[in-house]
């Protein structure tokens, strides 16, 4: 919504405005870009891409407020991703201020293309739209996914927008931060069609955690799927009260051998440094369930210690292996401090009782200090960028990004690049793409694909500028 500052000209004396406003909304698009972002002669630009949302919104006359059947919201995407002051000819308004946030047209104009700005070396495509997506994952041919939505649906998309509700999917305990979670497939799938779930399931006294089961994965010929044989392999123990901090997310080690679960600490802080209890961790299994004899913590009559591969986390929301065999994880510092680390076995991550944030409450935490005992991340975030999904990326569509690390943000609505070389990590770049994002994952094609986040989130494939 424009809102016009006090001393602009009044846009009541111009009723040509106010009546053209009421026409349809492509129309209103392409007024605003005739009478509002038409630039000074010697200000170059690249050509505006725009964000127009349609609503009911007000458009403020100084003293007066004209209502409008239909407003639009309009930004204008600028290179770098910089704000620049543009100064429009003639008396119709003296300053509009355009800020550079994500680029796509909208539906109403029936575009196809959407994203961040021209400063991007992508652009977007829309590919689908859910409602609260959690996770993806790509079949082995590239043709079709695998989409989960927090309320408890797991979705086959294919490529056009059709999206098939799979069945047999298990009751989930929908809530806060809990409901359906990841999906990856089995290493083996060509052979033996299996898929992981992860999701929350309900306790006694209102108590809830994270369970992962695999399942057969049946495609019939007239395009339905279902889900059968679903065997739960692992749970978060103990269940606890409250509904934050799951994670739930899993990762295959790059030979298939082991399966890898991060599991937070349920917003309970201690847990994740007690070794009875798998809060906090992440942790290593064979893909049926069973404990490894030559985890680090194996302890013959202890099977949650045995479970543990490191420790003192707080909320693991991605995990990926790199191309020489190294896991990797990102998560939510408490007020401050997102974190991507190197997973090393036996590695003590220090969560609560140092980390480079501090409680919500204002308490102090401790921060990283070498030889404190603890592994420091390799990267951390202030302010934060509240870091969901992981991808490393190994692609030829993207060749500079290959090596690449990349995490979505949520309250920073971006997608995140960091640069890996070897044990270190760096700050590569930042695009800010207007929504939450949820989860970011490398297509078969070498195209990067992204979930937003919330109701009406949208899938979109990154493909070179």
């Amino acid at each position: 919504m424009f809102k016009f500052a006090d001393d602009t000209e009044s846009i009541s004396h111009h009723s040509d405005l106010r009546k053209e406003l009421y026409g349809s909304r492509c129309q209103i698009l392409e007024l605003l870009i005739k009478k509002l972002i038409v630039l000074d002669n010697n200000f170059w630009l690249f050509p505006p891409f725009l964000h127009a949302h349609f609503r009911a919104d007000i458009i403020h006359d100084n003293n007066q407020s004209i209502f409008c059947d239909l407003g639009v919201n309009l930004h204008v995407f600028l290179p770098f991703n910089r704000q620049i002051d543009l100064v429009p000819k003639g008396q119709f308004m003296k300053q509009i201020i355009a800020i550079s946030a994500m680029c796509f047209l909208t539906s109403a104009c029936q575009a196809q293309q959407t994203g961040a700005g021209p400063g991007a070396p992508f652009k977007t495509q829309v590919m689908g739209t859910f409602s609260k997506p959690w996770a993806m994952t790509f079949f082995p041919d590239g043709k079709s996914a695998l989409i989960t939505e927090k309320r408890g649906k797991l979705l086959l998309w294919e490529p056009g927008g059709k999206s098939v509700s799979v069945s047999g999917v298990p009751k989930v305990a929908y809530g806060g931060q809990g409901g359906l979670g990841d999906v990856v497939l089995s290493p083996d799938f060509a052979v033996n069609n299996l898929v992981y779930l992860s999701w929350v399931e309900g306790g006694e006294d209102k108590t809830s955690g994270s369970v992962i089961g695999m399942a057969k994965l049946i495609r019939g010929a007239d395009g339905g799927a279902a889900l059968s044989e679903m065997k739960i392999i692992w749970q978060q123990s103990p269940k606890v009260n409250g509904q934050g901090h799951f994670s739930h997310r899993m990762a295959f080690s790059p030979n298939g051998k082991y399966l890898f679960i991060g599991s937070g600490e349920r917003q309970k802080f201690d847990p994740a440094q007690n070794m009875d209890m798998n809060l906090g961790k992440i942790l290593r299994l064979f893909p049926d369930g069973s404990i490894p004899a030559d985890n680090p913590f194996f302890t013959v009559g202890n099977p949650v210690r045995s479970q543990i591969w490191s420790l003192g986390h707080r909320n693991i929301l991605g995990l990926a292996f790199d191309d020489a065999g190294q896991l990797w994880n990102q998560e939510m510092g408490p007020q401050g401090g997102d974190e991507l680390n190197l997973v090393l076995e036996k590695a003590n991550y220090g969560y609560p009782i140092v980390s480079n944030g501090d409680h919500y409450d204002g308490r102090d935490i401790p921060d990283h200090r070498p030889g404190d005992g603890f592994e420091a991340p390799k990267i951390f975030w202030n302010p934060v960028i509240s870091p969901a999904g992981l991808m490393y990326y190994n692609g030829d569509l993207f060749p500079k990004w290959k090596g690449s690390m990349f995490i979505g943000g949520l309250s920073s609505e971006a997608l995140i690049r960091v640069t890996i070389n070897g044990q270190t990590a760096k700050k590569a770049d930042q695009w800010a793409m207007g929504n939450r994002i949820r989860e970011v994952e490398q297509g078969p094609d070498g195209a990067v694909w992204v979930l937003e986040d919330g109701d009406d989130a949208r899938l979109l494939k990154l493909t070179p500028r």
